[in-house]
């Protein structure tokens, strides 16, 4: 199976259109989030969405590249990292993102307002790196 570049791009674009509304919300704190159910739902869904859209890219390389699938969303940066699409630190930068996507998405428990808010800042420059490095890495393929 060979990587199919256009839908890789086209996430790659949705990432970058996410983090492009991410700049457009500001600050994020505690407070705000505690203050603003509007802003938090749409920090919790960009969150959400740019862990998504790069565990369905990790998940699309590592198959077409080694014939697999990763296990887990956690376990997809890592082998995104050893096909050579991202950097090893930048893998483990991002893969805790995983345990926060499942703790929104299914509210397992009530959500710590101070960890989204710690998420903001990974988002902005974790996934910006993330969507830089893919791009090169299908560039250079």
């Amino acid at each position: 199976m060979n990587v199919n570049r256009d839908v890789v791009h086209e996430r790659l674009r949705l990432m970058r259109d996410l983090l492009t509304d991410l700049d457009e919300i500001g600050q994020v704190t505690v407070e705000r989030l505690g203050a603003d159910r509007i802003i938090r739902h749409a920090i919790e869904r960009i969150v959400t969405q740019l862990v998504d859209l790069s565990v369905s890219i990790n998940s699309h390389i590592v198959a077409a590249t080694r014939g697999e699938v990763p296990r887990t969303y956690r376990e997809s940066f890592g082998a995104l990292a050893a096909v050579g699409a991202i950097s090893t630190d930048l893998a483990q930068e991002l893969a805790p993102s995983a345990g926060l996507r499942n703790v929104l998405t299914h509210e397992y428990v009530t959500i710590d307002l101070s960890i989204v808010a710690r998420a903001v800042p990974l988002a902005h420059t974790g996934f910006r790196q993330y969507v830089v490095e893919v791009a090169r890495y299908l560039l250079a393929g």
